[in-house]
C-alpha cells in the first residue's frame, strides 16, 4: 500500500524531550522531506538529496559530554574500528521494517492514545487504542559505516481502511557520520544493536535491538527512558516496538497495511515472572567503554560465556515475551536490561552497565538459556 507524501500531521528531525503523549502543539506539514540515503536499495525510480543537522549549540551535545564521557560523540566515529561484520550487519539491519509500537509506564502499565487521535467509532464503542501501526524505513552503508531511519506512526483506523493511512509523526535517527546525534553506538553483525541518545533536562533515551536469531525478519526495539537525577538513573517510561521486516528499503513508500503479520500487543497479557526468574547461561558478545578513548561506535565481540540469575524483584513485565529493569548493584554500578524470551528457557537479552558517576561502561548482547539444576 503506498501511503501519500500529504498526509502528513507531525514531523520531527530529532526527538530533544521524552516521548510522553502530549501533543497539544502540532505543526501541519503538506510535503514529506526524504532522508539523504544515497545507494544500498535505493528505490530505482526516485533520488534522495542529503538533509543537514546542526547540533553544534544544541543542549543535547552538553547533556552527552556530561553523561557518557566517551569523548567527543558528534565527531568520534572512526569507521577504521569496524571490521568485515558490518556488511553483514548493513544487509541485516536495512530495509523496510513495519509493524506496532506502545508507550508503558515504568511500572509497565500500558499508556492509552491521546483522545484526539482516536478514530470516533472507537470511543463510541469505548475502545481503548494503546497501539500505534508504525514504519521504520532504515539504511544502513556499508561503506560510509552510518545508519539512518524514521519512526514513523500512522493514525488508528477502524477496520482495514488502507488507503486511508495518514502518517501522524515521523522522527528521524542518525548515526555516524557528519550527522550523527547519539552518545554511544554498539552493533552485532545480526543486525542486533544499541544505542544512546542524549536528549534536553537531564534524559537519555537507551534502545536496544533484538533480531529473532531463528528469523531474521523478526526483530523487537525496546527504548529505555531514563533520567539522570544526581547521578542516579531514574526510568521514567518505556517504548516497546515489535516490527516485521517487509522487504528492501524503500524511504518508507510502501505500507504492509492489511498484510501485516503482527498486530496491536499494549494490552495483552504480560509475561509471567516464573518464566524469567532462575539462573541463565549466556553466550555473549561484549564491548567496553572508557573514559579515555574517543571512538563511541564499537563492535561486540562474540566468545564470552556468562552466568546471571534473576530473582524477578526489578522485573518489569511486557507483553510478547519482554521485559526490562533498571535496578542498582552493591558496587554502585546501574544495570539497564531488556530481555525477550523467546521460547521455554531460551532468551535473547541486551544489558548496559554504568558507573556510579553515570559513565557508560559496558554493552553486552547476549542467547541465554536457562541453567539446568545441579550443572
Amino acid at each position: 500500500m503506498a501511503v501519500s507524501a500529504s498526509n502528513i500531521i507531525y514531523y520531527n528531525r530529532r526527538t530533544l524531550r521524552p516521548p510522553t503523549l502530549s501533543f497539544s502543539k502540532l505543526q501541519i506539514h503538506s510535503k514529506f522531506t526524504t532522508l539523504g540515503f544515497p545507494s544500498l536499495f535505493q528505490h530505482p525510480h526516485h533520488s534522495y538529496s542529503p538533509t543537514s543537522i546542526s547540533l553544534s549549540a544544541s543542549p543535547v551535545a552538553k547533556a552527552a559530554s556530561s553523561f557518557v564521557e566517551v569523548g567527543d560523540y558528534k565527531n568520534s566515529f572512526d569507521s577504521t574500528a569496524t571490521t568485515s561484520s558490518w556488511p553483514e550487519f548493513a544487509r541485516n539491519v536495512s530495509g523496510e521494517w513495519d509493524g506496532y509500537g506502545a508507550d508503558f509506564s515504568s511500572e509497565g502499565k500500558p499508556i492509552e492514545l491521546p483522545e484526539f487521535v482516536v478514530p470516533e467509532a472507537y470511543r463510541e464503542w469505548e475502545v481503548k487504542v494503546f497501539d500505534w501501526q508504525t514504519q521504520c524505513p532504515t539504511l544502513a552503508e556499508p561503506e560510509d559505516h552510518t545508519v539512518a531511519y524514521k519512526l514513523i506512526k500512522l493514525l488508528p483506523t477502524v477496520g482495514c481502511e488502507a488507503d486511508a493511512a495518514t502518517r501522524y509523526s515521523i522522527d528521524e535517527r542518525n548515526i555516524g557520520g557528519s550527522h550523527n546525534s547519539l552518545a554511544a553506538f554498539a552493533y552485532q553483525s545480526t543486525g542486533c544493536y544499541v544505542a544512546l541518545w542524549p536528549m534536553e533536562d537531564g534524559l537519555f533515551e537507551l534502545e536496544h535491538c533484538l533480531i529473532d536469531p531463528q528469523n531474521k525478519e523478526s526483530r523487537v526495539r525496546i527504548i529505555q527512558v531514563l533520567l539522570l537525577d544526581n547521578r542516579r538513573m531514574v526510568l521514567q517510561n518505556i517504548q516497546v516496538f515489535c516490527e516485521q521486516w517487509y522487504g528492501p528499503f524503500r524511504n518508507g513508500e510502501q505500507l504492509g497495511g492489511c498484510a501485516i503479520r503482527d498486530s496491536a500487543f499494549a494490552s495483552t497479557d504480560a509475561m509471567k515472572s516464573s518464566e524469567v526468574v532462575g539462573v541463565w547461561q549466556a553466550s555473549s558478545s561484549v564491548t567496553s567503554f572508557h573514559s579515555s578513548q574517543t571512538n563511541v561506535f564499537q563492535e561486540l565481540v562474540e566468545g564470552i560465556t556468562q552466568k546471571s540469575a534473576r530473582d524477578g524483584d526489578d522485573l518489569i513485565l511486557l507483553p510478547k515475551q519482554l521485559w526490562c529493569s533498571v535496578s542498582e548493584r552493591e558496587d554502585g554500578d546501574t544495570c539497564c536490561e531488556v530481555g525477550w524470551l523467546l521460547d521455554r528457557g531460551h532468551a535473547m537479552t541486551s544489558r548496559c552497565i554504568f558507573s556510579k558517576d553515570a559513565n557508560l561502561k559496558e554493552i553486552t548482547v547476549a542467547r541465554e538459556s536457562l541453567a539446568v539444576e545441579g550443572a
